[in-house]
């Protein structure tokens, strides 16, 4: 079997991410156990190979003393042959299997396993969980999480199975040689932990404050770079610059912190590897000065001592790089793991195609305030109807379809497609039911066909083209060319599509939905990008698009509505009208009122002040 398919790197997590440390990183690292053992068995070996190195010192330097010049080779030729043996072929081959375990079987599909983790469940939060938070600050933590668990197994196996397959070998070659110089070695390894156990705390608290004074340095910075458009336009670069200095100063303080508390353990922690040559060779010089120890005892402990000296600084250096690392873990950690708030129920089942039968019933909503969203809203909207929403803004029209694409759970009453409530069915299965084309479209920074693609994966190129020619898109994505040189749909539009106007987005948007061909329609503000030329362009492919659908459309340009079979007008979370374009007018109520005070236009702000 191939090291670098030892585990399979993006296998599915067992249930949620706990929040606790340790069983964390069992979640993190499930699957993986079995390859994480053999690097750990590969790292032990290599560090025993360094014990066994100092014993071949001190074999030849005794041999040398016990033949002289003119016998040696003669006489230790087989002893000879196996350290040629052992330097040649069988320590590199440790070495080598060591390093080709951690750097081919656990370093990179570790990375993947943790990461492709975390994602998924990220992904499987509720709206709420992206609103409260930036956008870069939750892709940093999930990035520094990742790296940090692949950080702390891959230095655990590297430094900490070498170490200590080191030190136990030492131990035992030393009490080979004399019980006190053992007893010694174990000493020094106490004070050793006692010194790591005072310090390492104070390493991992800087170390999570630090990690999360650079999260906030990064979602200020995404933030700012992502709304750059509108720092130039309100001419605040300088006080988006003071925003950033100030997180960065935050930063620099913890890094500081994280600096001092550094220093200060690996001074300590030099200071005491520096009295272990001292201890182990001055004992074994006062035994080899009672006839207890030979020269070549004298040069095996003092290699073993100097080796252990050395690697101690190597050690305790990686020691607060995992250290720091858990510290990074545990920042992350409370940042991904809160519990999905909204969840399929168990047994939920798949939507069929749905008929495009919607159901409000006696539903109201209102964020967890006293006050806002909707209430008490009974409506039903008949397979293939079209239905208009209009109201001031506040009014629920964006909570009432939020609703309905169970983006949140209602706090009364349901919400039924077909005559099953949302909360039955699976949220994927829900979805694929609507389409949705959004006031501020939605544009990955990918090409123009993967954008459209978006609707229905699974479509041909001469669907792509149908779509974008229905949504009068086709004619401009011919045009493009990104700063790579590619051309027409296979054209980057940028981060958010910023290399589009905003009725190029609106109508990318629009094939997207077209493509998807789901049997609800959800128009939000579809044509506001729309200047009246390209909107009557297209209003003809609206009407085309929705026909045989049922269709919801949120719109303050009333006349854009005018023709729907009824329009529902809310005012403060209520259904206050319900009839036809005529019917409303003739009543003389809201609705009328809205009308009159526009010309093709908007609903307008006084009236929203006034109601």
């Amino acid at each position: 079997m191939k090291l670098a398919t030892l585990f399979d790197a993006f296998a599915p997590a067992d249930g949620a991410p706990p929040n606790r440390l340790l069983p964390f990183f069992g979640w993190c690292l499930s699957g993986s156990w079995p390859t994480l053992m053999l690097a750990a068995a590969a790292s032990s070996v290599a560090g025993v190979m360094e014990v066994v190195t100092a014993f071949f010192l001190g074999q030849v330097i005794d041999a040398a003393n016990a033949s002289g010049p003119e016998s040696f080779l003669t006489d230790n030729i087989w002893m000879i042959a196996g350290i040629v043996v052992f330097f040649v072929i069988l320590r590199p081959l440790a070495f080598g299997a060591s390093s080709a375990a951690n750097s081919i079987a656990v370093g990179p599909n570790l990375t993947p396993l943790v990461l492709s983790r975390l994602h998924r469940w990220t992904m499987g939060q509720a709206v709420t969980f992206f609103d409260n938070d930036f956008a870069g600050r939750i892709a940093q933590k999930q990035m520094q999480t990742a790296r940090a668990v692949t950080d702390v197994a891959t230095e655990f196996i590297n430094t900490v199975c070498f170490a200590l397959a080191s030190l136990i070998g030492s131990a035992i070659f030393l009490l080979a040689i004399d019980f006190w110089g053992a007893l010694s070695l174990c000493v020094w390894i106490l004070a050793y932990a006692g010194l790591i156990r005072f310090f390492i705390p104070r390493v991992r608290v800087n170390s999570a404050a630090r990690a999360g004074a650079r999260a906030m340095v990064s979602g200020q910075v995404v933030d700012t770079i992502t709304n750059i458009k509108t720092v130039k336009l309100f001419a605040h670069a300088e006080h988006e610059d003071r925003a950033a200095l100030s997180a960065m100063r935050v930063f620099r303080e913890r890094a500081l912190e994280f600096g001092v508390i550094s220093a200060w353990f690996r001074l300590a922690l030099m200071t005491l590897a520096g009295s272990l040559p001292v201890i182990l060779v001055g004992g074994t010089l006062v035994l080899w000065s009672h006839g207890q120890a030979t020269a070549g005892d004298i040069a095996a402990s003092g290699a073993i001592a100097i080796r252990i000296a050395q690697m101690t600084g190597w050690v305790s250096f990686t020691l607060m790089a995992i250290y720091s690392n858990v510290g990074e873990v545990e920042d992350g950690m409370r940042t991904l793991t809160p519990p999905h708030t909204l969840t399929d129920a168990p047994g939920a089942v798949t939507l069929p195609r749905s008929t495009g039968e919607v159901t409000f019933d006696h539903v109201s909503f209102a964020y967890g305030r006293r006050i806002g969203g909707v209430e008490d809203i009974c409506l039903k909207i008949r397979p293939g109807e079209k239905i208009g929403i209009v109201g001031a803004s506040g009014a629920g029209k964006s909570t009432l379809v939020a609703l309905l694409l169970r983006l949140y759970d209602t706090e009364k009453g349901q919400v039924l497609v077909d005559g099953q409530d949302v909360r039955t069915v699976t949220q994927e299965s829900l979805r694929r039911q609507i389409g949705m084309v959004t006031q501020e479209t939605a544009m990955f920074n990918r090409s123009a066909r993967e954008n459209i693609l978006y609707g229905r994966p699974d479509a041909t190129e001469e669907e792509i083209v149908a779509a974008a020619k229905a949504a009068e898109a086709d004619e401009f994505i011919t045009t493009l060319i990104d700063h790579k040189g590619k051309t027409g749909y296979d054209a980057q539009l940028g981060e958010r599509g910023v290399r589009l106007s905003g009725g190029q987005r609106q109508r990318i948007a629009l094939a997207r939905a077209f493509l998807k061909d789901a049997p609800i329609l959800v128009l939000d503000e579809a044509t506001s990008a729309l200047d009246s030329e390209v909107e009557a362009q297209i209003q003809e492919a609206l009407n085309r698009v929705m026909r045989g659908k049922t269709v919801l459309a949120i719109a303050h340009r009333l006349s854009t509505i005018a023709a729907m079979d009824r329009i529902i007008v809310l005012d403060r979370g209520r259904i206050v009208e319900v009839g036809s374009h005529d019917s409303l007018l003739a009543r003389g109520g809201l609705y009328a009122r809205y009308w009159n005070r526009q010309s093709g236009g908007f609903i307008g702000t006084e009236e929203e002040a006034a109601e």
